[in-house]
């Protein structure tokens, strides 16, 4: 493609999140992520200091982008105070605009979450909410979820949250006037243009 390394450079999130790694391995020996999947960090660091369009290419092509949970252990253990998991956020977006994120299995995911997450936010401002958690499609909530939605009006103001409400509280309803201002950040920031290019023509 010959210019994803400027891509990532023109990313106001760059300066902060790639100074200069010496490849020490901090962040992938604190990493959680590298315990359990073929996830180094430090190698994605790398992969992207080094500018190689080839191997960035290949990243954003893969599953490894998307095995990063975003808990940000990495940047406060990091002696030269790098962020890879911004970098992990750059890679992420660049991967959605080009459509690369649909080589992989796990990038494939983003259309559904796209969809749901994203498409909650829209409608109702929140991503995950009880109303939209059903049952029988997340099964691995278990029955304690199937019981708290039945009797969610009962359970809800008992544990402090203000169901469908008025005013504040969890699980209130948000204002008109806030909804548009959530689309307007959207639209804004371009979050709304990325989500239709992540679902395609189906939107």
């Amino acid at each position: 493609m010959g210019n994803l390394v400027n891509l990532i450079k023109e990313d106001v999130r760059y300066q902060e999140a790639l100074k200069a790694c010496m490849n020490c391995g901090m962040c992938t020996a604190v990493c959680p992520a590298a315990e359990f999947y073929d996830y180094d960090p430090r190698r994605i660091c790398d992969t992207v200091q080094r500018g190689d369009e080839n191997a960035i290419e290949q990243l954003l092509r893969s599953d490894t982008i998307w095995y990063c949970g975003q808990c940000m252990s990495c940047k406060p253990r990091c002696p030269r105070g790098n962020a890879p998991g911004e970098i992990i956020n750059i890679l992420r977006k660049l991967s959605q605009q080009f459509g690369y994120f649909m080589h992989s299995e796990m990038g494939r995911q983003q259309i559904q979450l796209m969809d749901e997450l994203g498409g909650n936010i829209l409608e109702i401002g929140y991503c995950v909410h009880p109303d939209k958690v059903n049952p029988e499609k997340h099964i691995e909530q278990g029955p304690v979820w199937r019981w708290f939605r039945d009797n969610i009006e009962e359970i809800a103001p008992k544990l402090g949250a203000n169901y469908h409400g008025e005013g504040p509280g969890a699980l209130r309803n948000i204002p008109h006037e806030d909804m548009e201002e959530v689309r307007k950040i959207f639209e804004v920031t371009g979050a709304m243009e990325l989500r239709d290019q992540v679902l395609g023509p189906k939107q």
